[in-house]
């Protein structure tokens, strides 16, 4: 394993506090996302919600040195430099044996979540997008952004995308769940399907992204419990479903997606019953009919989808199942169940029984072909 090549498929910055307040327009800057300390925990703020604690910013390799000790209770001062210094991430790199890292966002995916305001929304995507680029522009070989699109507007998304594919990002974030009316099934998608495919450029559905419909009540973080953290992998399962049995790829082959952060163990019940549900229930008439009729559904859930996952046991006892070219590993770092700064030594642990070519393309073969890193 030493001499395999790691690149983590799913890390991230813990965002600077003048982030969006010293680059927002004027127009925004009241409602920009801002820290804020209260009851000695400072919290990512916008338009009044918390959407995420210093803790995921400083709790780092804090469950391997005080298991279940801690809470969402930190300071911004705590944070590790490596969230958002370069240099300082390099260092923390090297010290978990990771040779590259795609990254995405912490306070800013959340905006997804709290910022109902389409406007408002971009204007938080556009920020982000190009300090990302600068950060990432530090250590072009080691450092890959994933922009941060909203597609309520769809010619805006189409533009985002371009924008950032130009300014050296390696791929777009969107909210793995639209909004209840809008899936993404739908043809309006298609311009920015075709866009993305055109531009080699993967789609990644992060875990916690989640675009409300007008009604739909927005929970503050930690509001939420066990049993709806334990079902997430739900959402990706669902609009995954919808891009299958909606013909997305068949329509355009060459799109690439990814479900990141919802671990691997779902994957290979999701594939076994996608292709019962096509070949063995009744035919109902909102049913597709491919009009290719050697693919299975799981055909192209294994042509067009990768799967980022962080210590899933169950997805590698039965990658078989799934296919070893879906997988790629992600540590999470620097959010406190990251794998850092073990990683290497989790790694080996859970890939004991995987041969030398399948260890090859899990820890990193499968992520520098999905994101052009070769």
């Amino acid at each position: 394993m030493q001499s395999l090549r790691f690149i983590s498929s799913d890390s991230h910055i813990f965002e600077p506090p003048d982030l969006w307040t010293s680059r927002l327009p004027s127009e925004f800057q009241d409602r920009s996302p801002r820290i804020v300390r209260e009851d000695n925990t400072d919290w990512w703020m916008c338009d009044g919600y918390k959407m995420t604690s210093a803790i995921f910013g400083a709790g780092a390799g804090r469950r391997f040195e005080r298991p279940g000790q801690f809470g969402l209770e930190e300071q911004f001062e705590n944070v590790r430099l490596g969230g958002y210094i370069p240099d300082e991430r390099i260092k923390d790199m090297d010290l978990d044996g990771v040779d590259a890292e795609v990254i995405y966002p912490t306070a800013g995916f959340r905006a997804m979540d709290f910022v109902r305001e389409s406007d408002l929304l971009q204007a938080i995507c556009s920020a982000y997008n190009d300090w990302l680029a600068e950060f990432c522009a530090h250590y072009p070989d080691r450092l890959m952004g994933m922009a941060m699109v909203c597609l309520d507007n769809i010619e805006w998304g189409i533009g985002e995308l371009k924008r950032c594919h130009k300014n050296g990002l390696v791929g777009a974030m969107i909210p793995t769940t639209p909004p209840a009316e809008a899936p993404y099934s739908k043809p309006d998608y298609d311009p920015f399907w075709a866009v993305a495919q055109d531009l080699a450029t993967p789609i990644a559905f992060h875990v916690g992204t989640v675009r409300p419909s007008p009604t739909q009540k927005i929970m503050n973080v930690g509001d939420a419990g066990p049993p709806s953290r334990c079902v997430t992998d739900a959402s990706v399962r669902t609009t995954l479903g919808h891009m299958i049995f909606g013909r997305v790829f068949e329509r355009f082959p060459g799109l690439t997606v990814g479900s990141v952060e919802f671990e691997n163990g779902w994957v290979p019940h999701f594939l076994e019953q996608i292709d019962y549900d096509y070949t063995q229930r009744t035919t109902r008439p909102a049913w597709p009919k491919f009009q290719s009729p050697d693919m299975l559904p799981s055909d192209f859930f294994r042509r067009n989808v990768f799967v980022s996952f962080q210590e899933g046991q169950i997805g590698i006892i039965l990658r078989s199942r799934i296919g070893v070219e879906t997988l790629t590993w992600g540590s999470d770092y620097p959010h406190v169940e990251s794998t850092f700064p073990k990683s290497r030594e989790i790694l080996t642990g859970l890939l004991a029984d995987c041969s030398e070519e399948e260890k090859a393309k899990i820890v990193g073969g499968n992520a520098a072909r999905v994101y052009g890193l070769d």
